[in-house]
C-alpha cells in the first residue's frame, strides 16, 4: 500500500505506537508486517478493525496491556505473561499478532500447558477455521488445526497414563498397574521366606514369570509416558519417575549378571550385589503414589516444606551435639571407678540422644548419676519443644496440600462424569 505519510500509527486499545514504513515492512509481528504489502483500503481492514487516511493510522481492538508485554519481546526477545491476567487470553492475543507457545520463556511455557490441561480446554476444527478466518489469516488454518489436532492427541494420552481420575480409560490403566504392584510385592515377600529355596521348581518359575509379566507392564508404561510426556527432560528430573527407573533397572542388572555368572557360589559378591538389587524393587511400593491422594499429599508437602525439615534436623543435630558431648562427660569422664561404659564415648551417647528427644527410650542404655539423669530430662523436654516448632508449619502445609490435590481430583472426577454422559 502506498501509505500517504512515511509515519505509520498503530493504535492498540487506545495506546498508540508511531513507526516508519521501514520498520512496519519488517516488523518481527506478523500482522502488523503484513500492513506493508496491503494495495488497498479493503485488504487493510482485513488486517486491522479501522484505518484512518488522513491521519494514517491503524486501529486495533485488542487488550493494550497485553500488546505492551508483546512489544517488550519485539525490543529484548522475551515474552512473559501480563500479571493477573489469564494465561489463554495472552494467548488469545500471542495468536492474533502471529506468534506461537515457543516464543514464550520456558516459565510461561509451563504455565500455559499447567492451564490448558487443567481446563481441558481444546478448540474444534470449525471453531478454529472461524476464528482465524475472521481475522484474515486463511493461511494458518491448515497448519493451526493439525498442530492442535496433535497436541489433543498427545495430552489425552498423557492424560491417561499421568492422570488416573481424567478418564474411564485412565482408571483401568491405574487399576492394572495398582494390582501389578501389588502382585509383585507379594512375590518379593514370598522370595525372603526360608521354604522359597526348597520349594518345588514348578512354583518358584512360576512365580518368576508373574515377575517378568509386572516387570514388562512397568517398563511398557514407562516408555509411553516417557513419549507422550510434554518435556522430555522434565520428566527424566521428576521424582517418581527416577523412582521409576530405580525399581525397574535392578530387574533387569540381576537377571544380566545372573546371566553371566550362573549359579557359581564362589562368585560371593556377585551374590551379594544381586540380593541388594531384588530388595531395591520395594521402590514399587512408592509408585502407587500416582494413584492414591494421601501418598500424592506427603509427597507435595516435602517438597514444599524442605527448608522446614532441614531447619528441623539442624536442631535435632545442635541439640544431640549438646546433651551427647554433656552425657559423656557426665556418665563417663568425671568418675572413672563409678563411669558408666555405655556412655564411653560421645558417639554412643549420640544414640541415646535421640531416643531421648523423640521419646522414644528403648531403654538399652540409661544414666545412672544424678546429674546424668537431670540432663536426661532436659533432654526430653528440650525435644518436645524443639521438634514441635517447625512441625506447625509442616501441619498447616499438608492441610493446605490435602484440600489443593482433593480439590483437583474433585474437579477431574466432573469431568470424567461429563465425558462418561457424552
Amino acid at each position: 500500500m502506498k501509505f500517504g505519510k512515511n509515519i505509520c500509527i498503530l493504535n492498540v486499545g487506545g495506546t498508540k505506537y508511531a513507526f516508519t514504513r521501514e520498520v512496519i515492512k519488517d516488523f518481527p509481528l506478523r500482522r502488523v508486517s503484513r500492513l506493508h504489502s496491503c494495495s488497498s483500503e479493503k485488504e487493510v481492514l482485513e488486517v486491522c478493525d479501522d484505518y484512518d487516511r488522513e491521519r494514517n493510522e491503524f486501529f486495533f481492538d485488542r487488550h493494550s496491556e497485553a500488546f505492551v508485554f508483546i512489544m517488550l519481546y519485539v525490543r529484548s526477545g522475551k515474552l512473559r505473561f501480563v500479571p493477573q491476567m489469564c494465561e489463554l487470553s495472552f494467548y488469545n492475543e500471542m495468536i492474533y499478532w502471529g506468534l506461537e507457545s515457543s516464543h514464550l520463556e520456558f516459565c510461561c511455557q509451563r504455565r500455559l500447558e499447567d492451564r490448558m490441561s487443567d481446563t481441558y480446554t481444546y478448540f474444534s476444527e470449525e471453531d478454529i477455521k472461524a476464528e482465524v478466518e475472521s481475522r484474515g489469516e486463511e493461511d494458518q488454518v491448515t497448519r493451526f488445526a493439525s498442530e492442535r489436532g496433535n497436541a489433543r492427541w498427545l495430552e489425552r494420552m498423557r492424560r491417561t497414563f499421568e492422570e488416573p481420575a481424567s478418564s474411564v480409560a485412565a482408571q483401568i490403566l491405574a487399576s492394572v498397574s495398582v494390582v501389578f504392584v501389588i502382585m509383585s510385592m507379594v512375590i518379593l515377600c514370598a522370595s525372603t521366606l526360608p521354604d522359597w529355596d526348597t520349594a518345588k521348581n514348578n512354583t518358584v518359575e512360576e512365580h518368576r514369570i508373574i515377575e517378568a509379566v509386572c516387570i514388562g507392564w512397568f517398563t511398557a508404561e514407562c516408555i509411553v509416558r516417557f513419549i507422550v510426556s510434554r518435556d522430555k527432560c522434565e520428566f527424566v528430573r521428576c521424582p517418581l519417575n527416577i523412582i521409576d527407573l530405580l525399581a525397574i533397572t535392578p530387574y533387569y542388572v540381576s537377571v544380566a549378571v545372573t546371566a553371566l555368572t550362573g549359579e557359581n557360589p564362589q562368585l560371593q559378591r556377585a551374590g551379594v550385589t544381586l540380593r541388594v538389587l531384588r530388595m531395591m524393587r520395594i521402590f514399587w511400593l512408592i509408585k502407587l503414589a500416582r494413584h492414591f491422594l494421601g501418598l500424592q499429599t506427603l509427597g507435595l508437602t516435602l517438597r514444599r516444606c524442605y527448608r522446614e525439615m532441614v531447619m528441623l534436623l539442624v536442631f535435632v543435630f545442635v541439640a544431640m551435639a549438646i546433651f551427647s558431648a554433656l552425657a559423656q562427660l557426665l556418665e563417663h569422664g568425671l568418675d572413672l571407678e563409678t563411669s558408666n561404659e555405655d556412655y564411653a564415648s560421645i558417639p554412643a551417647a549420640c544414640w541415646w540422644v535421640i531416643i531421648s528427644m523423640t521419646t522414644v527410650g528403648y531403654g538399652d542404655m540409661y544414666p545412672i548419676t544424678i546429674p546424668g539423669r537431670v540432663l536426661g530430662g532436659v533432654c526430653v523436654v528440650s525435644g518436645i519443644v524443639l521438634l514441635a516448632l517447625p512441625i506447625t508449619f509442616i501441619y498447616h502445609s499438608f492441610v493446605q496440600c490435602y484440600h489443593e490435590l482433593k480439590f483437583r481430583s474433585a474437579r477431574c472426577v466432573r469431568s470424567l462424569s461429563s465425558e462418561f454422559l457424552n
